[in-house]
C-alpha cells in the first residue's frame, strides 16, 4: 500500500473501495472475487475446519486506515460487527501519523509449554534432577519436532517451579516444568504440545512422579509487543474542548482504570475492540490473545489498565501498550481461510513479529479513541450515529432508504428501532 491515508474512503461505495484496493495492491480478479463472493468461506472448506458444520457466520470486513507504524504505511483489515470501531481506530491513526506515527517493538518469539508433575516423594530433589538434565530434555524436545529446529526455532530453555508447597489443596504439592520454545512465525500450539507430550515419559522416569497436564500456556509473557505514541495537545482539541483538557481527561481516565478493576474491565475491553478484529481477520486465535492480555493486565497482583497514558516534559500526551502476542502468519486457519490469506496480502507483512506490532498499535489507537470520546462528548454521540444504519436495517429499510432513515434518526436524536419503523412507514406511503 503506497499510503494508508485515503481521504473520503468511507463515503465511497463498496465497489469503489474495492477498486481502490485493487489499484493500490495490484489485486487480481481472483482476489476481488474472494471479497465479492456470497460465500467467502466455501462450505466444503468450513466442513474440514471444525465439526458438525451447518453453515458459516460472516462478519463485516473493514479497513483501518491512516496507520503509520515505524515509518511504514499499513492498511489494516478488521473483521468486526460493532459500529464505530474501525472509524475510531482510523481517526486516531490520522492524528498520530501527523506526529510521526506509532513506534513499536517486539521481544523474541518465545512461547511456553507446561508439564505438571504430582506424587513425587521429594519435590526439591525432583526439581534438581530435572535441572541437571535440562540440556538432554531440550534436545529430546527438539527431536520431537525437527522441522521447527531446521527453521531456526525450537526449544531454547527449561525452568522448573514447585507449586502449593505449603497449601491445603486436595492433591497437595506439584511440580511444573516450563519449556521455552521459539515457534518462529507460527503461533505454535501444535509444536508446543507435541514437544511437551514427548517429554512426559522421561519427566516421570526422572522424578518418580506422575505427569497429568502437558500443554501450552496462553500467557506468553516472553513473546510481547509494545506500541507507543506521542501527541501534542493541539492535535487533541475537539469542539469546545482544548487539547490540554482532552489530554488531562485521558490521563485521568487511565488512572481511574488503573485503580479500579470495575472500570479496568471496560477500559481493556475497548482495547480488545481494536485488537480482536485484526486477530480474527488474519486467522489467528483471538481467544488465546484475549486470555493472555487479561492475565498480563493482572501481573502486578491486581487487574489494571493494559495501557498507560502520561505527559512528557513538553506537555505531550504519551501512550504505551505492551501485551503478549501469541499469533502467527503461518499454519492453522491462516493457510485455509481465503479471507485470512487476503488479509495477510493487504497487510504486506513478513513476520509474526511484525503482525504483533501492528496489533498493539491498533489496540493503542482504539483505546485513545474511546477515551477521547468519553472525556469530551461522551461515547454515545459518535457510536449511535454510526449505529443508526443498523437500526434502520432492523426496522426494514433497504437500499437508499437506509441512509435516509439513518440520517433522520440522528437528526431527531432518537436512534431506536421503534422510531425507525415509523419513519420507514412514512417513507413507503
Amino acid at each position: 500500500m503506497k499510503s494508508s491515508r485515503i481521504p473520503g474512503f468511507y463515503k465511497k461505495t463498496v465497489e469503489e473501495r474495492r477498486e481502490l484496493l485493487r489499484e493500490a495492491l495490484e489485486f487480481s480478479e481472483d482476489d476481488l472475487m474472494v471479497l465479492s463472493s456470497h460465500e467467502a468461506l466455501p462450505i466444503e472448506t468450513a466442513d474440514k475446519m471444525i465439526e458438525n458444520v451447518i453453515g458459516t457466520f460472516p462478519l463485516p470486513l473493514g479497513l483501518g486506515l491512516n496507520f503509520l507504524i515505524n515509518g511504514k504505511e499499513y492498511t489494516i483489515p478488521m473483521a468486526v460487527e460493532e459500529p464505530s470501531i474501525v472509524a475510531s481506530a482510523s481517526h486516531i491513526a490520522k492524528i498520530v501519523r501527523d506526529t510521526g506515527g506509532f513506534k513499536t517493538e517486539a521481544s523474541d518469539r518465545i512461547m511456553i509449554g507446561q508439564i505438571q508433575v504430582v506424587g513425587c516423594t521429594d519435590f526439591n530433589a525432583a526439581k534438581e534432577i530435572l535441572l541437571t538434565n535440562k540440556n538432554e530434555l531440550i534436545e529430546a524436545a527438539n527431536a520431537a519436532f525437527p522441522s521447527i529446529v531446521a527453521r531456526g526455532g525450537g526449544a531454547k530453555d527449561l525452568e522448573v517451579r514447585i507449586l502449593n508447597d505449603s497449601s491445603n489443596s486436595t492433591y497437595g504439592t506439584m511440580l511444573v516444568v516450563h519449556l521455552y520454545i521459539d515457534t518462529r512465525d507460527a503461533m505454535g500450539a501444535n509444536i508446543i504440545n507435541t514437544m511437551v507430550e514427548s517429554l512426559a515419559p522421561t519427566v516421570e522416569e526422572l522424578t518418580g512422579g506422575k505427569v497429568y497436564l502437558r500443554i501450552l500456556s496462553n500467557l506468553a509473557d516472553r513473546c510481547v509487543a509494545k506500541a507507543t505514541c506521542v501527541i501534542p495537545p493541539k492535535l487533541l482539541a475537539t469542539g469546545e474542548y482544548s487539547g490540554e483538557e482532552v489530554r488531562d481527561g485521558v490521563i485521568s481516565a487511565f488512572e481511574f482504570a488503573d485503580s479500579d478493576p470495575y472500570r479496568a474491565v471496560t477500559h481493556n475491553k475497548g482495547i480488545m475492540n481494536g485488537i480482536d478484529p485484526v486477530i480474527i481477520a488474519t486467522g489467528n486465535d483471538w481467544r488465546a490473545v484475549e486470555a493472555g492480555a487479561h492475565a498480563y493486565a493482572s501481573r502486578f497482583g491486581s487487574y489494571r489498565s493494559m495501557t498507560k497514558w502520561s505527559t512528557d516534559e513538553e506537555g505531550n500526551l504519551v501512550g504505551e501498550l505492551e501485551l503478549p502476542m501469541s499469533i502467527g502468519i503461518v499454519g492453522g486457519a491462516i493457510r485455509v481461510h481465503p479471507i485470512s490469506q487476503l488479509a495477510h496480502k493487504i497487510l504486506g507483512i513478513e513476520s509474526a513479529s511484525e503482525l504483533a506490532q501492528i496489533v498493539v498499535a491498533v489496540g493503542l489507537a482504539q483505546n485513545l479513541g474511546a477515551l477521547k470520546a468519553l472525556v469530551t462528548d461522551g461515547i454515545q454521540k459518535g457510536h449511535m450515529a454510526l449505529h443508526s444504519r443498523s437500526v434502520a436495517i432492523a426496522a426494514g429499510a433497504t437500499g437508499e432508504m437506509i441512509d435516509i432513515i439513518a440520517e433522520q434518526l440522528v437528526n431527531l436524536k432518537e436512534i431506536r428501532v421503534g422510531k425507525a419503523k415509523e419513519l420507514v412507514e412514512q417513507y413507503t406511503k
